[in-house]
């Protein structure tokens, strides 16, 4: 590793010499890579980045371009952050994939050269998808650089989702996926079901391996009446936030909407956060159903205004189908909707309960009818909907929210260091 930088009074004891706020990572030199969104617009990433650089490293981004997020280089908060372009998110066959990735691929190693320049790579921390963000950790490998693979999503299985099959990519995905795991001195797991995939199909130890889930700064998320124009009048108003894409259910929860508004006639309204590849097709399918009345899509919105349309709705709903990817994966936005003390409706997933627990209902796997059954059962009793809210709040104050998470993240960063 490089060595450590000219410390001011009082670091070198670890210490931040005006606050006395700890600094075990000063010293260090970070590089995270992440593919598939900006930063700091990925609130993973982005909570990430700040909480090392609070801790004492220095972090560089390497990420693209996209959603307004255009500049090729700036600052923000002390990070230092580079984007790239990219071709469109590749949606079918290994030729549109291979366009994204490859794109992707050159222009991390033509911007890691540019941070090693500049400040210096002591520790490279891959954020899939792909995959493949493993290639530029082993060329900085031979000058001394560790690799942290920090494991979002589990690849092969998102294939599967999104193309409804297997085959030949998804093997070379199964491979990718392994060769990641090899070369990473540490792993980093959003939940417990990713860590038993970093111990069985990585072959990692487990001391090597440190769940760190995306848990909301409770700062950021408070409870309170929010943006009350987006209610339109209703009754009773549902949230979404997140993408919108092949794998999110947005189809079921069309379906459900009808059901409450035609068969049960509800008075009901659903604020839709968010952006992604399939939000024309569920545009088009509300308006085919004539439910346009029923559904206000707000686009992305970050920061104070996304908690404050959250918070003007009544019930969280994450209509995510079954899958072998979908049940094993941690949704950011039960924890969101649990730490604004919203009630929330789930399909029956694995890691679903693992979050939610006693503060949700849960309908039967894709079955619309029974998620719209769950959405009335929370209507027709307000106050058992109330009770599960406080619940959730409580639940991520003494169990999820971020603060539990970074001495998990703190601790990776220091086993790989000490390899």
């Amino acid at each position: 590793m490089k060595p450590a930088p000219t410390r001011a009074p009082g670091d070198e004891a670890g210490t931040d010499a005006a606050t006395g706020t700890a600094r075990p990572l000063a010293g260090l030199s970070v590089l995270i890579i992440v593919e598939n969104l900006p930063v700091p617009l990925d609130r993973r990433v982005w909570q990430e980045a700040t909480t090392l650089q609070a801790h004492g490293a220095e972090v560089s981004v390497i990420c693209p371009m996209a959603r307004g997020w255009t500049k090729p280089r700036e600052e923000i908060d002390g990070i230092h952050i580079y984007r790239h372009p990219l071709p469109p998110e590749a949606v079918s066959g290994a030729l549109a994939y291979a366009r994204e990735y490859g794109a992707a691929i050159w222009h991390w190693f033509r911007l890691a050269r540019v941070v090693r320049r500049e400040r210096g790579i002591d520790v490279i921390m891959g954020c899939n998808p792909p995959d493949l963000v493993f290639l530029p950790a082993l060329w900085h490998r031979l000058r001394g650089t560790r690799y942290i693979f920090d494991h979002h999503d589990v690849c092969p299985e998102l294939y599967e989702a999104k193309f409804g099959r297997r085959g030949l990519f998804w093997r070379v995905m199964r491979l990718w996926e392994r060769l990641n795991f090899l070369a990473a001195d540490v792993s980093i797991a959003t939940n417990d079901s990713f860590r038993r995939i970093a111990l069985t199909r990585g072959g990692m130890a487990p001391q090597d391996v440190f769940v760190v889930r995306s848990g909301p700064r409770l700062e950021r998320f408070l409870p309170g009446a929010g943006n009350r124009a987006l209610r339109q009048g209703a009754e009773t108003v549902l949230g979404y936030v997140g993408v919108i894409g092949q794998q999110e259910g947005m189809d079921l929860l069309v379906q459900a909407v009808e059901h409450l508004v035609r068969v049960e006639r509800r008075s009901i309204h659903a604020v839709i956060i968010g952006f992604g590849p399939t939000l024309p097709e569920m545009q088009a399918d509300v308006a085919a159903r004539g439910l346009e009345a029923h559904f206000t899509f707000t686009g992305p919105l970050y920061g104070d205004e996304m908690v404050a349309a959250l918070n003007a709705c009544d019930i969280g709903v994450a209509p995510d189908p079954k899958n072998a990817m979908n049940d094993i994966s941690t949704m950011n936005k039960a924890m969101e909707y649990m730490a604004l003390e919203k009630p929330q409706v789930m399909f029956d997933l694995a890691e679903g309960r693992a979050s939610a627990g006693d503060c949700a209902l849960y309908a039967r796997p894709d079955d619309p009818r029974d998620f719209a059954a769950r959405i009335a059962e929370l209507i027709d009793a307000p106050e058992r909907a109330a009770q599960m809210g406080r619940a959730g709040r409580r639940r991520v104050l003494e169990q999820l929210s971020w603060e539990h998470q970074v001495p998990a993240l703190i601790a990776a960063f220091q086993r790989a260091r000490d390899k």
